[in-house]
């Protein structure tokens, strides 16, 4: 059984100085996977982690202090794929793989469109891509599970307001639609495999005391290739947990 957690810390270093580490320490996951880390790992002690046993692997981006992805891994894995080999995709530092077998876990951290029309615009070309990226990858890596940032609310169970926010980023239905459609690719959606259930949210602004009145979105996933159903044992959200505007969501899978 391995327990896989995706986590946006919105900056590592700040998580850390809120207790993320000891926290690890107590949840003890196999897999972590990270998203807008904001860091290189010159910039921190990395030995903590491997203290408690891990392997890490960093994919920061050019601009310092921006985006960023991370594994860490109990198990070496048998590969690890630092970005996607797109040179204008990983400037940004979205994705990281790593391999065991014949299943690869990945972290990805999806582009925001809430700043304007030109990042939404790039979001959207960015999905395009990620699809293309996606199938290519599937004729070698068959079992693929996906964690990250999506930015994306599938759907009007996954965030608060769906008729308020009908026209932002994040809920657009060009957006949703690309959720619907990359689950109809071969993915199932881990959370909504075990809950139906509303009010399950993995961010939430700052703004208006939104977390304590648990007015989210549900824009984190971990995604998991059809052929892996069998083996998946749990989904949760964690939303009690709070080192960042997200909260990490776990998975365990027989694999």
């Amino acid at each position: 059984m391995k327990k896989i957690i995706t986590y946006n810390v919105n900056g590592i270093r700040a998580a850390m100085n809120k207790g993320w580490l000891e926290w690890l320490r107590t949840v003890n996951p196999d897999i972590v996977l990270l998203q807008e880390i904001k860091a290189e790992p010159g910039q921190l002690n990395t030995s903590l982690f491997e203290n408690d046993g891990y392997k890490h692997y960093w994919h920061p981006a050019e601009k310092k202090g921006y985006s960023g992805v991370a594994l860490f891994s109990k198990q070496e894995p048998n590969d690890v794929v630092i970005g996607s080999g797109d040179a204008a995709i990983d400037r940004e530092g979205r994705i990281i793989r790593a391999d065991y077998g014949d299943t690869s876990v990945m972290s990805v951290y999806i582009p925001s469109g809430s700043s304007g029309d030109e990042r939404q615009a790039y979001k959207m070309e960015w999905l395009e891509w990620f699809d293309d990226y996606i199938k290519q990858l599937k004729k070698k890596r068959k079992k693929l599970i996906i964690g990250g940032d999506v930015n994306i609310c599938h759907k009007a169970i996954d965030i608060h307001n769906p008729i308020s926010n009908a026209k932002s980023s994040g809920f657009l239905p060009q957006e949703r639609e690309w959720v619907e459609q990359f689950l109809k690719s071969g993915f199932i959606d881990s959370f909504r495999h075990f809950n139906s259930e509303p009010h399950n949210y993995t961010w939430w602004t700052y703004r208006q005391n939104a977390r304590e009145r648990n007015l989210g979105w549900r824009i984190d996933y971990i995604f998991a290739s059809n052929n892996l159903e069998s083996q998946l044992k749990r989904s949760v959200i964690l939303p009690d947990v709070k080192h960042s505007d997200h909260c990490p969501m776990m998975m365990e899978i027989d694999f």
